[in-house]
Order: C-alpha cells, then sequence, then structure tokens
C-alpha cells in the first residue's frame, strides 16, 4: 500500500513537471545562459506523452500477439522443436538496434509513426517470448497433473492453470518489455513521429541542449515510472501465485 502511495505520489509529480516545463524559463535560462530559447514550446508536453504512450503501448501489444502464442507453442508436446528456431529468430529481430530498424523501415513506410512502431515490435518481442516459455515450464508438475485429474482439456488447462501461474513471469516480461519499448520511443522522432524525443532531435538539430536534456529528462522519467507500476503488479502476482500452490 505504501509503495502505491509513494508511486501515486511520483506521477502526480511528473505529471506536475511536464505542466511547469515550458513555464520554467528562468530555470532554464539559469542552467543554459548561451541558449535563446531554452524552453521547448512548440508542443504542447502532454500532447507529446500521449502520443509517446499511444506508439509505445501499441507497440508492446503487437509484440505481445506475436510472442507469447510463440512461447506458448514453444512449451507445448509439439512444438518444442521450434523453440531453438523461435528464440534465434526473436533474438535476431532484438539485435537490429531500434535506429537501423527505422532506417531500413523508411523506404517502405515513409516518414511518421510506422517505421518506429515495427522496430519497438522487434524490439519488445524477445523478453515477451522468453518469459511465457519460462514462466510456463514453472508451473509446478503437481498442479498440472491435478487439472489432468479434473478432466480440463489442454485449453483448459492452458487458460485456468498455467497461465494464471504464470503471470509473475509474464508480468516481469511485460515489465522489460514496456521499459524497453517507452525508453526507445524517443528513437522514432528521426522518423518524424510524435514523442517526448522530438525536443531531442529538435535541440539536436539546432544545437540546444536544453531541448535534448528536457526530452531525455522526461522520457526516462516515463520509463522508470511504468517499470515501477508493472513492478508492483508483479509483486501483486508473485504473492497470489504463492497463495494458489499453497
Amino acid at each position: 500500500m505504501r509503495r502505491a502511495a509513494w508511486l501515486g505520489a511520483e506521477i502526480l509529480a511528473f505529471l506536475a513537471a511536464l505542466w511547469a516545463a515550458p513555464r520554467a524559463e528562468r530555470l532554464w535560462s539559469a542552467l543554459f545562459p548561451e541558449v535563446s530559447r531554452p524552453t521547448y514550446q512548440q508542443e504542447s508536453w502532454f500532447t507529446l506523452l500521449g502520443s509517446h504512450l499511444a506508439l509505445s503501448l501499441l507497440a508492446v501489444l503487437i509484440a505481445a500477439a506475436l510472442a507469447v502464442p510463440a512461447g506458448i507453442l514453444a512449451t507445448r508436446r509439439r512444438g518444442r522443436r521450434f523453440r531453438p528456431v523461435l528464440d534465434a529468430v526473436f533474438a535476431l529481430a532484438q539485435s537490429l538496434p531500434p535506429v537501423a530498424a527505422v532506417a531500413v523501415a523508411l523506404p517502405l513506410l515513409g516518414f511518421g509513426a510506422a517505421p518506429t512502431l515495427l522496430a519497438l515490435v522487434l524490439y519488445a518481442a524477445l523478453p515477451l517470448l522468453r518469459a511465457t516459455a519460462s514462466g510456463l515450464e514453472a508451473v509446478p508438475a503437481d498442479a498440472l497433473e491435478a487439472a489432468r485429474g479434473l478432466g480440463l482439456s489442454p485449453f483448459q488447462r492452458l487458460a485456468q492453470v498455467e497461465l494464471p501461474l504464470a503471470r509473475p513471469v509474464l508480468l516481469s516480461g511485460l515489465r522489460v518489455a514496456v521499459t524497453l519499448s517507452v525508453a526507445t520511443t524517443a528513437v522514432g522522432a528521426i522518423a518524424g513521429a510524435r514523442c517526448l524525443g522530438t525536443p531531442i532531435i529538435s535541440g539536436l538539430a539546432n544545437a540546444n541542449p536544453a531541448y535534448v536534456l528536457q526530452g531525455a529528462l522526461f522520457t526516462a522519467w516515463l520509463a522508470l515510472l511504468l517499470d515501477r507500476a508493472l513492478g508492483l503488479l508483479a509483486a501483486e502476482g508473485g504473492s497470489r501465485m504463492g497463495e494458489l500452490v499453497a
């Protein structure tokens, strides 16, 4: 409860900082006296936040739609032989740097959110695949035997026993994927995607370190907030798993 209260306070502080950022010209002028326009005011920070969250979370949803079924397949009797292939394909996808993925996708998808979305999906899929496979493999054998004894079908065992018991590991993988996605979405600004990385690219293009610092600060802060929020969910899932197993 205390951790949740602290997280709520941090979220409020983050939103307050977003509101205050364009109004804190004195602060940024003091930090960067050589910059004539140190406060980013071209767009609302809340608009950039909304676009950033929409792009990064959509990428995680698409990655989950690909990786979770693949992880389930890799733990089934008939699909275990595909595990090395799936690991290799998803690892190869993540090994491609997001900037390179955006650059490769630009000629095909054009400027905007699409090439960024592709890069984020490639980057977020691997932790979700491995978390799904690891979580399902860690389900206690006696729980599976009890489910078979109750006459549950394979799909019922998966939906009612395996996935609920694997929830803490799945949430850990989701935590990694979301944090990576939110932190990496800023790269999409080089392709014209509107996000918290937009001030960073604008600052680099105009030799304005104040813009770069503001964009980097809010991007990192957002990633840490979501990481902590998902950490709380994972901890709650772990306690529930202990109760179920007991």
